[in-house]
């Protein structure tokens, strides 16, 4: 095992960025705790680790099982390194349609999941005085689109709990790193993504053709989760590490838009803004 091996703690690792991470770890020799709903798959996984790895079972929205999942991995293998909240997924449609059941589950998945892996893991953390988290938000965690508001919602408040938290804990020596993904080949935009139909005939030029373009995106994305996993592993090596990282092309061209066009409507309406503190 390499002197520099770590101990990663990841939700949600059936598919996606979290199946993919599990594997380059694993193979780069860390050592890997990994979440799964179904038992069968948590099986599976501790079985293929041959004794690298240790699947546990862990529904994101269930405080008891993350608690739970938390403890197994500090029994498994002493302490944690990095933790990586990873679970969640895509809620699509308009606002407007978008039923408050499927609103809630949004951010009780997206949102409150990681926080209550947050608030088992920081006791340990900060005992330790080390550690790096990253939470996977998304591009659309910095830019809102037309047809994904409700997901959209759900990513910018993972990223202000992310920013908020490295301001907490920087000084105790924990990093914590808002990792930000573009459209990557992974079950995000296909079977992990809830499709609320648009119905409303004043949305079809902006939410009814954003759904058409991810559905038909999906399977087809530029990003491979292969090398973002890469990335993340680098990621948690360096001596000063980020406190936001964008993955992919397309990520990187939104990203940079945004702040341009941000920076450029602040200043255009300073005019307005700005002189409204007291004389």
């Amino acid at each position: 095992m390499a002197t520099d091996s770590k101990v990663w703690f990841i939700t949600g690792a059936s598919s996606g960025f979290g199946e993919a991470l599990t594997q380059v770890l694993l193979e780069k020799g860390d050592r890997v705790v990994a979440t799964f709903r179904k038992p069968e798959q948590a099986e599976e996984f501790t079985k293929n680790a041959k004794g690298n790895g240790r699947g546990v079972v862990a529904d994101v929205t269930n405080p008891a099982q993350v608690k739970t999942a938390v403890q197994e991995a500090l029994d498994a293998f002493g302490h944690l390194d990095v933790v990586v909240n990873n679970a969640g997924y895509g809620s699509l449609g308009s606002i407007e349609e978008i039923s408050e059941e499927e609103t809630q589950r949004q951010f009780d998945v997206n949102v409150f999941g990681p926080l209550r892996v947050l608030r088992a893991v920081l006791p340990h953390l900060r005992e330790r005085k080390t550690g790096h988290i990253l939470n996977i938000t998304s591009v659309g965690g910095l830019i809102g689109l037309a047809h994904a508001g409700i997901y959209n919602g759900s990513k910018f408040a993972l990223e202000g709990i992310g920013e908020a938290l490295a301001a907490q804990v920087g000084p105790l020596g924990i990093h914590v790193t808002n990792v930000e993904p573009g459209p990557f080949r992974t079950n995000w935009a296909g079977g992990s993504a809830t499709y609320t139909p648009n119905t409303i005939a004043d949305y079809e030029s902006t939410v009814g053709e954003g759904l058409k373009a991810s559905q038909a995106r999906s399977g087809n994305q530029v990003g491979d989760p292969m090398k973002a996993a890469e990335a993340m592993y680098a990621l948690v090596r360096l001596e000063k590490p980020p406190v936001h990282l964008v993955l992919g092309g397309p990520a990187y061209q939104m990203a940079r838009k945004k702040l341009q066009d941000i920076t450029h409507e602040i200043e255009a309406f300073a005019h307005l803004g700005e002189p409204t503190d007291f004389s």
